[in-house]
């Protein structure tokens, strides 16, 4: 090649080749605290060299665009990793809710489980010390006065479980709108990317679409397919498609049988969503699984117990003379008709303390064979094959095993969701060390080529000065 020409022509290209490398750098910098922002190097591309006479030339560089520095399968695990942290820690925050109803001495003057535990050790020691006076009628009131405050943190326990699903209903309608708006935005993103890079990295649109993806996979189970032209698909673990090219596919709440119940396009994707991830899963998995499990614990010992109790009141004569009978009966408990709702509806039915049955039948009022058996229920398997006590301290101590267990689980996601975003960081986000490296040798380069383009024009100028003593600069 080997004219002055020509070696203007390289250097041009240089400086302008290292000017749009300083301008990705700079971009870099100022975009070190943008979130999602992921960090691009410049694209070097050696230009074809020129042969003449045999002998091959150099022409220089060009700088052909910026590349984001990313890991596709990186932004996975991650997006995968929160998805099982955020349904782990929406579970927890809901079983917290669960667990603390039942903390020992939190009182029943408010809508809590009081201590259950008490209540019923309360209820079977009034029996006990009935049984050493059966017609002491401060005794009898004793006995209605411990059954009224198990009743009524019994029934309050269910009340706010029932309240707490009632709330975790709404949070998963809610998050509905989230999820679709996500998705929507996701679609259009697609439609973009696949328009205008569909063969190469897209820059700020992917990280857009990544940074929508990353809060997505928080709120819900996802599966992602990589399509022509660099677009997306997007599915619920499950299957339900929910983005598809430019088009998304929206989510739905409505009641079913008074519960919360999710649809994509009419299907009822509610229980496949509550084991797919993403805070929609925790939440989900609490309102179908956590909480009906504690309700029907509380069910099964409201029935089992008030049934037992009044059964052998009914059995046995009161201070009056008088026996329960079918029209009549005796009944300290309000008698439940069946097992759902009987936490809920637990109350105590009698008002006068002389119709506590203390006596058997035929030995007279004060006789107190029917108190000790109402005391000894206290020792018989009567709530499940358990004692009342057993049965309630196995619910309470697998509760708080199953706390325990997600809390474990989420410390762990959490854990991991932190590695795997420190990884990514260090990959793809913006090191402004790195980046004053980069941009100072961007800038020698920059100064080197214009030092070359000095020394050009110097030779330019002393050629057209030979033979004329007027000096050209």
């Amino acid at each position: 090649m080997g004219t002055i020409s020509s070696a203007f022509g390289l250097i041009s290209g240089a400086l302008d080749a290292d000017q749009s490398a300083l301008s990705i750098v700079a971009n870099n910098v100022a975009n070190a605290n943008t979130p999602g922002y992921t960090e691009e190097t410049p694209n070097w591309q050696e230009n074809s060299p020129v042969t003449i006479g045999g002998v091959s030339y150099g022409s220089g560089v060009t700088e052909t665009g910026a590349t984001s520095v990313r890991d596709r399968v990186l932004e996975g695990r991650l997006d995968q990793q929160q998805q099982l942290a955020s349904a782990s820690s929406a579970r927890l925050t809901a079983l917290n809710g669960v667990q603390a109803l039942f903390t020992p001495d939190s009182g029943s003057s408010t809508a809590t489980a009081g201590d259950i535990g008490s209540d019923i050790t309360s209820l079977f020691s009034s029996f006990s010390s009935l049984e050493a006076d059966p017609t002491n009628i401060s005794l009898r009131e004793e006995v209605l006065s411990s059954a009224k405050t198990l009743a009524g943190d019994v029934s309050n326990a269910a009340a706010s479980l029932d309240s707490q699903g009632s709330a975790l209903g709404q949070q998963a309608s809610g998050v509905t709108g989230q999820v679709n708006s996500l998705t929507t935005a996701i679609a259009q993103l697609n439609q973009q990317i696949e328009t205008t890079s569909p063969n190469t990295d897209a820059g700020t649109l992917e990280d857009r679409r990544q940074e929508d993806l990353s809060q997505l996979s928080q709120l819900i189970g996802i599966n992602q397919v990589t399509t022509e032209n660099n677009g997306l698909s997007l599915t619920t673990t499950s299957g339900q498609l929910l983005v598809s090219g430019g088009s998304s596919f929206e989510l739905t709440s409505g009641s079913v049988g008074g519960a919360t119940h999710l649809f994509v396009g009419g299907t009822d994707i509610t229980f496949q969503l509550a084991s797919g991830g993403g805070q929609l899963g925790g939440t989900l998995t609490a309102l179908n699984q956590d909480i009906p499990t504690a309700l029907n614990a509380l069910n099964q010992l409201a029935y089992n117990l008030s049934t037992s109790v009044n059964a052998l009141n009914n059995a046995g004569t009161d201070l009056n003379g008088d026996t329960g009978t079918v029209t009549v009966p005796l009944n300290i408990f309000s008698q439940p008709t069946a097992l759902a709702g009987s936490a809920a509806s637990m109350s105590v039915a009698m008002t006068d303390p002389s119709q506590i049955a203390t006596a058997a039948l035929g030995l007279g009022t004060g006789n107190n064979s029917n108190a000790n058996a109402m005391a000894n229920l206290s020792n018989q398997s009567i709530v499940n094959g358990q004692t009342p006590i057993d049965y309630y301290s196995n619910f309470v101590s697998s509760l708080g095993a199953t706390v325990s267990g997600v809390q474990a689980e989420n410390t762990a996601e959490n854990a991991s969701v932190t590695q795997l975003q420190a990884q990514n960081n260090a990959l793809s986000g913006v090191n402004l060390n790195d980046e004053a490296a980069a941009m100072s040798k961007m800038e020698n380069s920059y100064q080197a080529a214009s030092q070359v383009f000095t020394m050009l024009n110097t030779i330019m100028a002393a050629a057209l000065n030979l033979g004329d003593q007027t000096t050209v600069s």
